[in-house]
């Protein structure tokens, strides 16, 4: 096992803990890619114009450069990576790296980065850096804009030798700057320049340089074997070029001398791609990474792209037609036939087209571009139900822009997975990540989309993961607030239908916050909606039901069935729709857990009547008292004939018209609740037996039945069609309650055997007037019988 010395270790500690791109004075550096190749940009010795903005748009009628031909920047071809160098050029010096640092370049490669295709992101954040750098030295320094170059940054692919070379017009490095940088890994040129400007208490420090851990540059030998940077400082009069290799202990350092490899200024990167990794010489490919990861960064990102257009060219007449023609109309004028064909050209185009809405005031912003916004951002093509656009400062400081869609995705799998990619993470205007589990949304509010940016995020070295900490759950906590408050906005809105389309698309997941975020039921209770017993065809709230409430109604009381149909007629409605009490209908499988879980609402519980001790506010102790000692002795009789089919048999203080009903136990499962249980795939049966196990029978003592039954235990208790009639009772108020008999067969021959009883005889005609029937269709019929050969003589 390799042994590092003391002295190695902590020197691994020292630069490792500098964190991410290697960005000198001037990150673009970390990006020239020229130095072996040419570079793909027509140079003008006279005067300079924008690095590669030479080959602006070539219209093919137009006369072309020189250096274009079919579309292709040619003259200034990438030579092989072992291309030997000019004769007339200066000896290159050699440089070694340091083992440790060896040992981390190992790392960054193999270990640090999880997606080979950030090392794009990585790139154009460091070109970003050189230009912002530039930008702000130009304020003190006029002098290093003498070069009228335009600061932007520009991406050329050779899709058939696999070279991508990025290019920008920043600040440039001079040699010093190349080694300290480029050969010193986890040296970042942009911690540098910003510590700097901290020193000198430089007022109007630039803190929007992307830079920090001097990995970033590192990053191209994710997919590169070989990377040539060529740089040009205006504080030098010498271009530069870097080489190296990923699997090479050293770089190489030399002076450009190539009059058609010089630039003006700034940084030019070439990657020579691995053999696996050449896709990413295709240009849509980059101009879509380039989307993705970098759609944000302050300065225009050119991606060099194959256009075309349409024209019409004349095509030679067929001979036939021709002759044809010449003999209908000799002298007329012959007509000269075209068609279209699209011509292609290859020309720079602006990728990064939309610009950070977030940056700007909300008041500046008009509906519209919000739209807009979205729509391109999150690849949708309806408008937003509602938007929110916030600066959050002080403790923690970022700004965002949420929205909520107009519908729920296809599947709606969204409501379960929580790594659903609607929050997209920005720092300082580069995607970060949109893949989190949870960490900046709970899961039941996936379905709101938007973008959060922030400088100064807890993110690891390759920026890729979101590190947890008190900041991200205060941030947590005021995304949180501000998605409550849009959807708030919603329902109050004038227009009710916004509101009702909202539930439509995303009810279920509000009503899963109700189980899972429990520190938020205040802001998520008033914007649940539900039916109920005097809101049968249109959804209500609960303030609207706090508000019908009666004087007298202490709680709030609910249903949990499978329809609006079974809540509609349950037995348990009878005496509240009496006492004209209002009833919600939870019909929707979570809603009893949800409701469960809110527990109450301004001041007001929830209760379940479908549970043992219902409470009406309504109690005559005195009149229960006489009941009770009524039909005690027939709750005892009844109790003794179902045995542990019930806990006991009580009078009901719910029913009206209905002789008996079931009734769950207060701590157990109701029956939506048993029968959802039921029907779990993987579900856990072993507690079926004890959350059922409470189930108390009630009866209606002004039921002619239960009166029938009462003087049957005390006149023939031993009668077995009583004994028959109160297992058809409780078989029956099994069903009505919403329970499943257990043995539905057995229910069905009592249920027969009662029809038999009830009607024998009633519609039928006498004893002796059916027999001689019967006996007339029981009379066998003569039949022809048919010899075989007969039968097959006929035909």
């Amino acid at each position: 096992m390799h042994r590092l010395s003391r002295r190695s270790v902590s020197a691994i500690l020292r630069t490792g803990g500098a964190r991410y791109r290697a960005t000198a004075p001037s990150v673009s550096a970390l990006h020239d890619p020229t130095a072996d190749g040419n570079s793909n940009i027509p140079q003008f010795p006279n005067r300079w114009y924008s690095v590669l903005a030479a080959v602006k748009q070539c219209p093919p009628n137009s006369t072309k450069h020189p250096n274009v031909r079919n579309g292709f920047l040619v003259g200034n071809r990438y030579e092989s990576t072992a291309a030997a160098t000019d004769s007339s050029d200066p000896p290159a010096e050699k440089y070694e790296y340091q083992a440790e640092v060896s040992r981390l370049m190992d790392l960054i490669v193999h270990s640090l980065y999880s997606n080979k295709e950030v090392f794009l992101r990585e790139l154009i954040s460091n070109a970003s850096d050189a230009l912002d750098k530039l930008r702000f030295l130009s304020v003190t320094e006029p002098d290093l804009m003498k070069e009228a170059v335009d600061l932007d940054i520009r991406i050329q692919t050779d899709n058939d030798n696999g070279i991508v070379t990025i290019t920008d017009t920043g600040i440039g490095m001079t040699k010093e700057e190349l080694v300290e940088c480029l050969g010193t890994i986890a040296q970042s040129g942009t911690a540098k320049f910003l510590k700097a400007l901290k020193d000198s208490k430089d007022a109007g420090a630039d803190n929007n340089l992307i830079g920090q851990f001097g990995v970033g540059f590192y990053s191209a030998f994710l997919v590169s074997d070989k990377v040539v940077v060529s740089t040009k400082s205006p504080k030098s009069d010498k271009q530069y070029v870097w080489e190296g290799e990923a699997n090479a202990s050293s770089y190489t350092v030399r002076e450009e001398t190539d009059p058609e490899k010089l630039i003006p200024r700034g940084t030019r990167l070439t990657l020579y791609l691995k053999r696996d990794d050449k896709g990413y010489a295709h240009p849509e490919r980059i101009q879509n990474l380039v989307k993705n990861y970098s759609q944000f960064v302050s300065f225009p990102i050119y991606t060099w792209q194959e256009k075309g257009f349409t024209k019409e060219v004349e095509v030679d007449e067929d001979p036939a037609e021709a002759k044809k023609d010449g003999e209908d109309d000799t002298k007329a004028e012959k007509k000269k036939k075209t068609k279209k064909v699209v011509e292609r050209y290859w020309d720079w185009e602006l990728t990064n087209e939309t610009k950070p809405i977030w940056l700007r005031t909300p008041k500046d912003v008009s509906t519209e571009e919000y739209n807009e916004f979205y729509k391109k951002t999150f690849n949708e093509y309806l408008d937003p139900l509602a938007s929110s656009h916030f600066t959050t400062e002080g403790e923690v400081e970022f700004r965002s822009v949420l929205f909520v869609p107009a519908m729920t995705p296809m599947g709606r799998e969204d409501v379960v997975n929580p790594k659903t990619k609607n929050i997209r993470l920005y720092v300082k205007r580069v995607f970060i990540s949109d893949d989190f589990d949870g960490e900046l949304f709970p899961r039941y509010l996936s379905f709101v989309k938007g973008v959060v940016d922030s400088n100064d995020l807890p993110l690891n070295v390759s920026r890729e993961i979101l590190q947890e900490s008190r900041i991200v759950r205060i941030m947590r906590k005021r995304l949180v607030r501000k998605a409550f408050d849009m959807i708030l906005g919603i329902s109050m809105s004038e227009n009710k239908d916004d509101y009702d389309k909202f539930w439509e698309n995303f009810g279920k997941h509000l009503k899963l916050g109700c189980i899972e975020d429990h520190q938020n039921h205040k802001r998520i209770a008033p914007l649940l909606r539900f039916f109920s017993s005097q809101s049968e065809n249109e959804l209500i709230s609960l303030d609207e039901y706090v508000e019908n409430m009666k004087p007298e109604q202490k709680n709030i009381y609910y249903i949990a069935s499978d329809n609006l149909t079974s809540a509609r007629n349950t037995p348990f409605l009878e005496r509240l729709l009496e006492k004209d009490f209002e009833v919600l209908f939870l019909i929707d499988p979570i809603d009893e857990v949800a409701i469960q879980n809110v527990k109450s609402y301004k001041e007001k519980n929830f209760v379940d009547i479908s549970k043992e001790d219902l409470d009406l506010g309504d109690k005559n102790e005195e009149k229960e008292k006489e009941i009770k000692q009524e039909f005690g002795r027939t709750c005892d009789w009844i109790k003794k004939r179902l045995g542990d089919k019930v806990a006991s048999v009580q009078i009901s203080n719910r029913l009206s018209t209905s002789p008996c009903v079931l009734v769950s136990g207060k701590f157990g499962w109701s029956a939506n609740m048993e029968r959802l249980m039921k029907a779990q795939t993987l579900g856990d049966t072993s507690s079926l037996e004890y959350m059922r196990g409470r189930r108390v029978f009630e009866i209606n003592p002004e039921h002619p039945i239960i009166r029938d039954l009462n003087a049957a235990s005390w006149s023939c208790p031993d009668d077995p069609e009583a004994q028959r009639a109160i297992d058809l009772l409780y078989d029956t108020a099994l069903i009505s309650s919403g329970f499943t008999p257990e043995n539905p067969s057995d229910l069905g021959g009592k249920i027969y055997e009662m029809m038999g009883m009830a009607l024998a005889g009633k519609w039928g005609a006498p004893a002796a007037e059916v027999r001689p029937v019967m006996a007339r269709q029981a009379e066998p019929v003569e039949a022809e019988v048919v010899e075989p050969s007969e039968a097959g003589g006929q035909k």
